[in-house]
C-alpha cells in the first residue's frame, strides 16, 4: 500500500476492533514491513490514539481506551447501525438519553455520504419502532433536519397545526430541541411574531432549512428545559388529576419521573398531581405503581378506572 494516508486509515480501522493483533499478521494485512508498521503506529500515537505494543516473538498491537475521545473510523455498516440506533434512542426508547442521542445523531448524519443516508432512510421506512407508553410519534427525518438547523444556526420554514386551530406556515430561528413527557418540543424565535415560541414536533410538518443563518439569542431564563416546563404548566388542560397513593413519594417519583408532580404526605403515602387532556396517562401510571390509591379528582378518572378494571377482570 503505497498511499500512507490510506494505509493509516486501514490500520486504524483494524485496531478499532479492540482485539489484539500480532505484529506479523498486521503487517501482512497492510502489506508493509514490520519497520513501516512501527512508524505508522507511532504516527497514530502522535494523533492521540493510545496504541499498546508488546515486544518479543509473539509481540503485537492493541488499541486501548484513553483519557480523551479520538476520532472514530467507521465502515459503511457500522455508520448505518449507529445512525439507526441513535434515531431509536432519540425517539425515547432509552429514557434520559433523548437529547444526547439527538445531538450525536446530528453530527453523524451531517458527515454521512448520500448513499448511506438513503440506506438509513430505507431501513427506517420499513421498521416499526416500539415506543413505550403510547406517546405521539415524530418523523425521524424531520427530527434530524431540525436538529441540524439548530446546530448550524439556520432558519427554518415548516407547517404547524396548533391545538384547535388550522395549520399555518411558520418561519423561525430554531435554538433548542427539548424532550419532555414523551414529547419533543422545538424552542425557537418566531420571526413573524417577534417572540419566543415552542412547537410540538408531532404537530409540525415539512421542515425545510432556508439557507439563511442567524445569530443565537438568549433563551428566557437561560434554561430551555425550565422555560418549556413553565410554558407547559401555563397551558389550560381538560383534567386536573389528584390521587392519593399508598406509597412513599420517592418510590412514586421513581416510576412516574417528570411526567407528574408528587407531594409527600407521610412515610408511606403521597399525592400524585397531573394536568392532562387525556386520562390514559394517569391510568397507565396508577397501574405501573402497583399500590393502593384513592382518586380525589376528577370524576371522569374514577369512571375510567372502573371501566379499565372491569376490562382487565374479564380478560383474567
Amino acid at each position: 500500500m503505497a498511499n500512507t494516508s490510506a494505509r493509516m486509515l486501514r490500520l486504524l480501522s483494524l485496531l478499532q476492533t479492540h482485539r489484539y493483533w500480532p505484529g506479523t499478521e498486521l503487517a501482512e494485512r497492510l502489506e508493509v514491513s514490520p519497520r513501516t508498521l512501527r512508524r505508522d503506529v507511532d504516527r497514530l500515537r502522535e494523533l492521540g490514539y493510545p496504541v499498546d505494543a508488546a515486544r518479543g516473538v509473539a509481540g503485537g498491537y492493541q488499541l486501548q481506551a484513553g483519557t480523551a475521545m479520538p476520532p472514530l473510523l467507521l465502515d459503511d455498516e457500522e455508520a448505518v447501525a449507529i445512525a439507526v440506533g441513535l434515531r431509536t434512542a432519540a425517539a425515547g426508547a432509552i429514557g434520559g438519553l433523548e437529547e444526547t442521542s439527538l445531538r450525536a445523531l446530528a453530527k453523524v448524519i451531517q458527515l454521512l455520504p448520500p448513499r448511506l443516508r438513503k440506506r438509513i432512510d430505507a431501513l427506517q421506512s420499513v421498521t416499526s419502532p416500539g415506543t413505550f407508553g403510547g406517546g405521539p410519534t415524530v418523523d425521524a427525518t424531520a427530527l434530524t433536519t431540525i436538529a441540524l438547523a439548530c446546530r448550524g444556526e439556520e432558519r427554518l420554514r415548516f407547517d404547524y397545526t396548533p391545538r384547535d386551530r388550522d395549520p399555518a406556515a411558520r418561519h423561525v430561528e430554531p435554538h433548542r430541541l427539548v424532550s419532555l413527557g414523551r414529547r419533543w418540543y422545538l424552542v425557537a424565535w418566531d420571526l413573524d411574531r417577534g417572540d419566543w415560541r415552542n412547537f410540538r414536533l408531532d404537530r409540525l410538518a415539512s421542515p425545510a432549512p432556508t439557507g439563511a443563518r442567524f445569530r443565537p439569542r438568549e433563551i428566557p431564563g437561560g434554561d430551555p428545559v425550565e422555560w418549556m416546563r413553565s410554558r407547559i404548566a401555563a397551558i389550560p388542560n381538560r383534567y386536573d388529576v389528584s390521587v392519593r397513593v399508598a406509597l412513599a413519594a420517592e418510590a412514586v417519583k421513581a416510576t412516574v419521573g417528570h411526567w407528574a408532580n408528587v407531594e409527600p404526605l407521610g412515610p408511606h403515602e403521597s399525592r400524585l398531581r397531573m394536568n392532562v387532556d387525556d386520562l390514559s396517562w394517569p391510568i397507565w401510571m396508577l397501574g405501573a405503581l402497583a399500590a393502593d390509591f384513592t382518586i380525589e379528582s376528577p370524576e371522569e378518572l374514577r369512571a375510567r378506572a372502573r371501566a379499565t378494571a372491569e376490562t382487565l377482570l374479564r380478560g383474567a
